[in-house]
């Protein structure tokens, strides 16, 4: 038990954290932003879809349906065929119970009727097979580059997101330039086209316009000991530690005042969004010159405290969106755009301001000191001579 409860703390992170990256950007192109409270709809939807696979799996491949079998604990009064026909049945009717968690999803007044009602339940069938699809081929994309990640010896990280529609390309400009600024010298590559399947079903099973944003073809941003995979619904860090550990702080703080989510609830990507909008705002200095906060962006991250103290959403989520609310404060304050103040930017070759009052005590504070030495080195001088 000592070694399998670690084991299972493991796999059941690695599963949550795909669960994320596999829901958040198809859900908010399926439905838009879904409230914390249908969180738990779309986690049980996409283990349905996991369900409907294993079952299909099951009645179309028999040799797979044996080997499940093995894994379910049937009383001896349950003949085979009886689960066979049960596997058939859930492969039918699930996915409609997937359908209806969709239709739950909206809020009351925003939710269909009549046929358009039956269309969005039998559209569980798609969906089922996307969540599915999405689930095992990100399984297998990890499973590949951690592969690689051990043979080269690097490191991976993690930078979920939900970007928003239209936005890859900024978002990507955004993350290079930010990168360049840290001292990681990257370049662009196209990735290889397979890993834009997940984002180009989400499109088929959305339909309407929202063809248009999804990416055409995902990028790569490649250094000798970096490589960053950028997802619609993840970024994914693979490099030498330093190196990993460097370009997911540069990638942090400018995915603040990007064009995309850091978290995955309606409440919280509200928040995001008063975020940004005080991150636009243009820095304010006093008299002497001093970066200081104007009175409408005081009294909006006041109002942001205010939801921050009473937001019930899971503490990942709060956490990134008080992380968010004190780098824009850290950055106006400092007079910098927010989300430019890269951490550990290589620093201007251009001279600062140089003023003249710390230089002239510096240099007073060492003629003060010489007089000394030189008025004891004159003492010890003077003593033989008297005695």
């Amino acid at each position: 038990m000592a070694i399998i409860a670690p084991l299972l703390a493991f796999v059941g992170k690695q599963v949550g954290r795909i669960l994320t990256t596999a829901l958040g950007w198809a859900s908010m192109l399926l439905y838009g932003r879904v409230p914390q409270s249908k969180q738990l709809i779309l986690a049980l939807m996409t283990l349905g879809s996991l369900a409907w696979f294993a079952m299909v799996l099951g009645v179309v491949i028999p040799d797979v349906g044996t080997l499940l079998l093995g894994f379910i604990p049937v009383p001896d009064f349950i003949d085979e065929n009886w689960v066979r026909l049960g596997m058939l049945v859930g492969a039918i009717v699930v996915p409609l119970l997937i359908g209806v968690g969709g239709l739950m999803i909206p809020a009351a007044p925003q939710r269909p009727s009549g046929l358009v009602a039956v269309k969005f339940v039998l559209r569980g069938y798609p969906l089922a097979f996307l969540l599915a699809f999405t689930l095992v081929f990100l399984a297998v994309v990890g499973t590949i580059r951690k592969t690689r990640s051990l043979l080269k010896r690097w490191s991976d990280a993690h930078v979920p997101v939900v970007v928003k529609p239209g936005g890859y390309e900024r978002m990507v400009a955004d993350l290079e330039e930010a990168l360049d600024q840290a001292g990681v010298e990257v370049a662009e590559r196209p990735a290889s086209r397979a890993l834009s399947l997940p984002a180009r079903f989400v499109a088929l099973v959305a339909g309407g316009g929202i063809r248009a944003f999804v990416p055409d073809r995902l990028t790569l941003l490649v250094a000798p000991d970096l490589e960053v995979s950028l997802y619609p619904s993840d970024i994914a860090i693979t490099g030498k530690k330093i190196t990993v550990a460097r370009a997911r702080a540069a990638i942090a703080s400018r995915l603040t005042a990007s064009t995309a989510y850091l978290t995955t609830s309606g409440e919280s990507q509200a928040v995001e969004d008063r975020i940004i909008r005080v991150a636009q705002a243009e820095p304010e200095r006093d008299a002497t010159g001093r970066s200081v906060l104007g009175d409408e962006v005081r009294a909006e991250l006041l109002a942001m405290d205010n939801a921050l103290a009473t937001l019930d959403v899971p503490y990942e989520e709060w956490e990134v969106l008080y992380r968010m609310r004190l780098q824009v404060e850290r950055d106006l304050l400092n007079g910098a755009r927010v989300g430019q103040d890269t951490p550990g930017a290589v620093a201007s070759a251009q001279p600062g301001p140089r003023t003249a009052g710390p230089s002239k005590v510096v240099i007073l504070g060492i003629g003060l000191i010489a007089l000394d030495v030189g008025l004891l080195i004159l003492d010890r001088i003077q003593s033989p001579r008297q005695r």
